[in-house]
């Protein structure tokens, strides 16, 4: 089954709980703190198998899930990292942020590899915390939530030609002249359901990959028919080998066929509208084919036009080397700008504070990534970590807010699900 699109949920693993802990052996006096650190969390990673073509493992697993770091434990025994989840794509795919729709990563190479949810850090032990000042220190801390997100994989077949066209005009009867590609053809219209991929060999040694995509109807720069999934696709490919049935097999126009399916991949995206096109004409064994390709070269006299005809082979070498030399003088380029990845987008400002106040009911409620990470990682049944949490705050400049809003002593302040109350 090829598929080419899901969703899904990553959740990286949680980090390892810091252990409080001091040193009791006989004879050992004042033994001093001994409790270890958390281990790491799991990272989910995305990596790049070019044995796999589809996303279809992807479809039946909605959610990953990362392992917990081990928690540290006494006589100063740190806990183990957690075995991070590597996920294989295909060649070709593209990760989504839901939340923002920016690309966190395109993965094109072959073993590349991103790490798409960072697995939290362990949490510290309560000798980690030992100062001149506090040798014996009573606290440590949970380890740290690992980060989450809700993605869209998207696979965008790697080809450098790519075969458009209205359906049942021989783009698999080409592909499987050309390659060593076995694509499935009928006599009716979306024989193609999915992309279809070759490897061409020129008589002279030189390579390069086409894929047999999807027929266009009109309307697919709407999404209509198969409209969405061939234009993905399209995106990838370095040439569009426009394919017309010049000898107008079932009555069609090629001229309006051509303009038809020129609107759509243009209204579709810039990006497919400035790509390197040339028009195959196929079919040249039909009667009608030298007055059709006259009456196109007319019409679009700066259009690049290459006979054909691939059920006889006929011109398919010339073919194979036009497009072998064109791709040689064409520049590989990144079908994303800088400003659709995540990466190059800034969130903060040097004055935006990290966290945001507001008054619900009667309550004051406390939000902001960095606080609710202290919070999760506070065990506020050690007093001394609890203070520390209270101390956090304060550094944050929470109390100054809330006092600058009109919060009074003895208010009720909520930050996640856990209530506190405004004093002293």
């Amino acid at each position: 089954m090829f598929v080419d699109e899901t969703i899904l949920k990553v959740i990286a693993g949680k980090g390892g709980d810091g252990c409080t802990s001091f040193r009791h052996e006989k004879y050992i006096e004042m033994g001093g703190p001994d409790g270890g650190n958390g281990g790491k969390g799991a990272d989910i990673i995305f990596k790049v198998d070019k044995n796999l073509s589809t996303l279809v493992d992807l479809r039946y697993n909605k959610t990953i899930k990362g392992d917990k770091g081990v928690n540290g434990k006494g006589s100063n025994r740190n806990g183990a990292n957690a075995e991070d989840v590597i996920i294989k794509v295909p060649q070709g795919t593209t990760i989504y942020d839901m939340d923002t729709n920016l690309v966190i990563a395109d993965l094109t190479e072959d073993g590349e590899e991103f790490v798409v949810c960072h697995g939290g850090r362990g949490g510290r032990g309560n000798r980690a915390f030992a100062t001149q000042q506090e040798p014996a220190p009573k606290m440590s801390e949970y380890g740290e939530p690992g980060e989450y997100r809700k993605i869209k994989c998207e696979l965008k077949v790697m080809a450098d030609v790519g075969l458009i066209g209205m359906p049942s005009v021989g783009k698999s009867t080409l592909l499987g002249a050309i390659s060593g590609a076995k694509p499935k053809i009928g006599a009716y219209h979306f024989t193609t359901l999915s992309p279809n991929l070759g490897v061409v060999k020129v008589k002279d040694g030189r390579t390069f990959t086409i894929a047999d995509l999807p027929g266009l109807i009109e309307g697919a720069s709407e999404g209509l028919g198969l409209g969405h999934k061939f234009l993905r696709h399209a995106m990838r490919t370095r040439i569009l080998a426009h394919i017309i049935d010049m000898g107008s097999f079932e009555g069609r126009n090629p001229i309006e066929d051509y303009k038809m399916i020129k609107n759509e991949y243009e209204k579709f995206s810039d990006k497919l509208k400035n790509k390197k096109e040339i028009v195959i004409a196929n079919k040249s064994d039909l009667p009608d084919f030298e007055n059709n390709l006259k009456e196109f070269k007319k019409e679009f006299p700066d259009t690049e036009v290459i006979s054909i005809s691939a059920l006889t082979h006929t011109g398919l070498d010339e073919l194979m080397n036009y497009l072998a030399d064109a791709l040689d003088n064409l520049p590989k380029t990144n079908i994303y700008d800088e400003n659709e990845f995540e990466s190059f987008i800034m969130y903060k400002f040097n004055d935006e504070k990290p966290y945001t106040i507001t008054k619900e009911d009667d309550i004051w409620v406390i939000k902001g990534a960095e606080i609710e990470k202290l919070f999760k990682m506070t065990k506020f049944n050690e007093d001394e970590s609890a203070l520390r949490f209270a101390r956090k705050l304060k550094g944050m400049g929470v109390e100054e807010e809330l006092e600058r809003l009109g919060a009074k002593r003895g208010d009720d302040v909520a930050i996640e699900d856990y209530m506190f109350t405004f004093k002293e």
